[in-house]
């Protein structure tokens, strides 16, 4: 689910701006989200398997309910065509299925707290760094024969393209590494400090790169052409500041949205052209569902957890 979710977001920029078809586009982007985890560490996964809630108190019910929150909620938004979050989807399943467990008492509000600051960080990170290079390119190229500019860019949209999914794979990934070996580990089952066994990584590494060539064309639609137009030089733009900040979270270990990234670089590369090239009621949308989408996620992870109990 994740990698269908999210595919849209690694490939919506190269696919809109006609430099690579959908069917070619998937395996490129299922490519360099697989390969991932040759380049990142395991932060990120450590973040979300000990870093969100405590792991004492992790069970089979919690990480069901956690679970069963964020794939509902990423079901209802791929239906709807809307690019929410599914790291913010995850992490209110995993809070709302504790807190229903345990109380509130469980949540590691330090970690909790920089995830949901990255909310609001990483769009508009990804928004300026956008904004920046296009004034950089456009200063640059500013002589240069617009048909040479544009046949540069297409070629130099395959290197973004993949930076952006190999920055995806890296972080995404590691999400569901972590909640797995937060079970595995009130289980007994990973020996000594808290690690993510290799079987883990490369289960979720394997799953993200399936859930990618599955694609999601209505979440491409939205984020390639509804938000804004793209041309081949704005899109390497936006997938080069949306790399640019996956990295630097990855590296750091904290789990950001890719889809908040990479709708901040495209609204930067929109509004530098000019602020009306923007659907700016889209955009609203977009935003309006990355608020909603913790909470919304915590409530039917702690249904979940009710109903888990039942049986």
């Amino acid at each position: 689910m994740n990698g269908m979710n999210d595919a849209a977001n690694s490939i919506a920029t190269i696919v809109s701006t006609r430099v690579l078809s959908p069917r070619y586009a998937v395996f490129w982007a299922a490519f360099f989200n697989f390969i991932a985890f040759m380049v990142f560490g395991q932060a990120v996964a450590k973040t979300m398997g000990s870093g969100i809630v405590d792991t004492h108190i992790i069970t089979d019910q919690v990480i069901f309910g956690a679970l069963v929150g964020a794939i509902s909620w990423q079901l209802f938004t791929w239906w709807a065509g809307i690019p929410s979050s599914s790291t913010h989807a995850m992490i209110g399943g995993l809070v709302g299925s504790a807190v229903i467990h345990a109380g509130t008492g469980v949540i590691i509000w330090h970690g909790l707290g920089r995830t949901i600051l990255a909310i609001f960080l990483s769009p508009t990170i990804g928004m300026v760094l956008a904004v920046l290079l296009m004034l950089i390119a456009a200063w640059i190229f500013r002589k240069a024969l617009p048909t040479r500019v544009d046949s540069l860019f297409r070629k130099l949209q395959f290197v973004s393209a993949s930076l952006y999914s190999l920055g995806h794979g890296g972080n995404d990934a590691q999400k569901t590494m972590g909640i797995i070996a937060a079970l595995l580990y009130a289980h007994g089952q990973v020996q000594g400090s808290f690690h993510i066994p290799l079987w883990v990584i490369l289960a979720c590494q394997t799953a993200m790169a399936a859930g990618t060539l599955s694609g999601g064309w209505r979440i491409v639609k939205t984020m390639g052409s509804r938000i804004t137009h793209l041309s081949p030089y704005q899109g390497v733009c936006a997938e080069t500041a949306g790399s640019m900040m996956l990295f630097l979270a990855t590296s750091l270990g904290i789990p950001v949205s890719t889809t908040h990234t990479i709708t901040g670089a495209i609204v930067g590369v929109g509004a530098a052209k000019r602020a009306s090239a923007v659907r700016w009621n889209v955009a609203k949308d977009i935003v309006t569902a990355w608020i909603i989408t913790i909470p919304a996620a915590a409530c039917v992870g702690a249904l979940a957890y009710k109903l888990f109990g039942l049986f």
